[in-house]
């Protein structure tokens, strides 16, 4: 039985990885879950202690009639939508020049686009409630970007700047924001979730060549839980004064640490420079 105070989560791309884990941790903490998927029979064995607990939408994020029609039936099957996971993506590896155009136009188009047709389309039901809560599934690469990985730096930069200005435009009317940034975790992303781009062989010896050769081998050998990323996720969601941004594993953490230090330091080195950029005083 859910209690009085149960959720309904709406997650994007729950029938693998980090999504399908998550939808089953926030099942077990007695919450209630509507999980989508392109092949929705793929979440036929996504069960929870109630009967009703469970709904289970088809939903490709790049057909933006199809999010429209997913939320209105999310929202008329389960009652509300508490919390928004803008979970479905997918990686793209290759330096930016080794790219095709049909990859940059499809991560975009899954990784940004989607993202905004979701969470444009479960606004008007939050802000009528005056209550949700977002969490956008970015990555430490939306902090930090890897060479060889531009796209997908790209995707993530975007959807961290989209979410910052979003948190406050909809923090006035009840809504809540979180951007999650995971490092490396054991799900499928450097498997059925990446895609490589064609190889140029003057980067092998590049940092973009190192990360591709790194990716190759490192699907199943990621050191962190995606069972404790969603533990985290839920911890976030459940406390006020949880931040903006989330960074999960001790790599996220660390990258983004230097990264801040980096910035910082040429901010202050380049101080002078930057700030005389006024008009002469007459």
């Amino acid at each position: 039985m859910r209690g009085m105070t149960s959720q309904t989560w709406l997650i994007t791309g729950a029938s693998t990885g980090l999504g399908r884990v998550l939808a089953e941790t926030v099942l077990a903490h007695g919450d209630r879950v509507v999980a989508t998927a392109r092949n929705v029979t793929a979440l036929d064995d996504l069960v929870g202690p109630g009967a009703d607990d469970v709904v289970r939408l088809p939903l490709d994020v790049t057909d933006h009639d199809q999010v429209r029609a997913a939320v209105a039936e999310a929202v008329e099957r389960a009652g509300a939508i508490d919390v928004l996971v803008n979970n479905a993506g997918h990686g793209l590896l290759g330096a930016l020049e080794e790219l095709s155009d049909e990859q940059i136009r499809r991560i975009m188009a899954t990784n940004v686009f989607g993202v905004l047709a979701v969470t444009r389309a479960v606004l008007p039901h939050m802000r009528a409630r005056r209550s949700g809560h977002i969490v956008q599934m970015s990555s430490v690469g939306g902090a930090v970007g890897n060479p060889g990985h531009a796209l997908y730096a790209t995707s993530k930069f975007a959807l961290e700047g989209m979410s910052e200005a979003l948190a406050g435009e909809v923090g006035p009317l009840g809504i809540r924001v979180t951007i999650v940034e995971p490092g490396p975790f054991r799900t499928e992303f450097l498997g059925r979730s990446m895609e490589f781009a064609e190889p140029i062989d003057d980067y092998r010896s590049t940092p973009a060549g190192r990360l591709r050769e790194h990716f190759a081998t490192g699907d199943g050998a990621q050191p962190n839980d995606p069972r404790r990323a969603a533990e985290a996720i839920i911890r976030a969601v459940r406390d006020e004064s949880s931040p903006l941004r989330l960074p999960l594993g001790p790599e996220a953490v660390t990258r983004i640490r230097e990264k801040l230090r980096r910035q910082l330091a040429d901010l202050d080195a380049w101080e002078k420079v930057s700030l005389d950029t006024r008009y002469p005083e007459v």
